[in-house]
């Protein structure tokens, strides 16, 4: 078993204990005809500041989330790298694709979805190239999936041309692999077009794919008729993929979860395997030194 905070940063909050012993507090004043009846005496010999340094600690601690967990086994495992490969040509600017949000564009859905999607591959190395009459990498291969969700945020239709490259959206996605060192490598491409645009054929790029051992998994978006369907299926296919249709965002959000299924992070089941949270102890015990507390000052009363 090991034990780990989940977030350390909150122990910052421990620079505050000495205001406990030394920061002035308000007090009322009091007159004496004899200086001799005060009796003086060190905040340290006090058992009060102690006891709210105790509880301050202890809420801190509870703060920093502790939990234990089993590693067991994680140390040989490797994630995958995967490249989202999202067309962002100007038929993605259609709207009505999500029953939720009519006003919601095609891409605007696609790229929600991806983003919910990246957030559970919690161990792969993942990035994303957007393409249209052209095709670039929008994100490296990357482990913060929080700046590649930052990243997907500033794209918008249109960024790449009008047209779609789906040739140079693989051969891209392959370049922006080979910086990558798991053993699994996957393309997941999103289109809702026909390849009319850019230097290389699809059937070149996915020769490649083949090649070098990734697969493609390729989704058309919106109606079949909108997308090359059969082109898609291909590609697939021949690079040991799987071809998808989304005719709608709920559609594509059925999609993913299949490709979780097929392609699942392998660390991630495991990382914090038998994972138990240690939250309750910290807090209980601060809540009881807070019960006993409020009864001793009663009764003083």
């Amino acid at each position: 078993m090991h034990f780990i905070f989940g977030a350390p940063w909150f122990f910052l909050l421990l620079l505050l204990l000495p205001c406990f012993l030394w920061c002035k507090q308000y007090n009322k004043s009091y007159y004496f005809p004899k200086l001799d009846w005060i009796s003086r005496q060190s905040p340290l010999l006090s058992w009060e500041p102690w006891l709210k340094i105790l509880i301050f600690s202890l809420m801190v601690f509870a703060l920093a989330k502790p939990f234990v967990y089993d590693a067991a086994g994680n140390a040989h495992k490797k994630g995958r790298d995967l490249i989202l490969a999202i067309d962002a040509s100007g038929s993605m600017a259609e709207s009505g694709y999500n029953s939720k949000d009519r006003y919601q564009n095609k891409y605007e859905s696609t790229i929600a979805l991806a983003k919910a999607f990246s957030k559970k591959r919690l161990d792969d190395n993942m990035g994303v190239v957007v393409f249209g009459t052209f095709a670039y990498t929008a994100s490296p291969l990357t482990y913060d999936l929080d700046a590649l969700s930052f990243l997907l945020d500033m794209t918008n239709v249109g960024i790449a041309g009008e047209s779609t490259a789906i040739g140079d959206a693989v051969m891209q996605s392959i370049r922006t692999l080979s910086f990558g060192e798991a053993e699994n490598r996957a393309i997941i491409l999103l289109t809702d077009g026909y390849h009319n645009a850019g230097r290389t054929s699809p059937k070149e790029a996915v020769k490649l794919a083949k090649e070098k051992g990734i697969k493609i998994y390729t989704i058309g978006i919106g109606k079949k008729s909108d997308y090359d369907a059969a082109l898609l299926e291909t590609m697939a296919k021949e690079s040991g993929g799987k071809s998808y249709a989304a005719v709608s965002a709920e559609a594509l959000t059925e999609v993913f979860k299949e490709i979780d299924r097929l392609e699942p992070s392998q660390i991630r089941g495991e990382n914090y395997l038998n994972q138990k949270l240690l939250i309750l102890f910290p807090l209980g015990f601060a809540a009881l030194l807070l019960l006993l507390w409020m009864l001793y000052a009663g009764r003083e009363k």
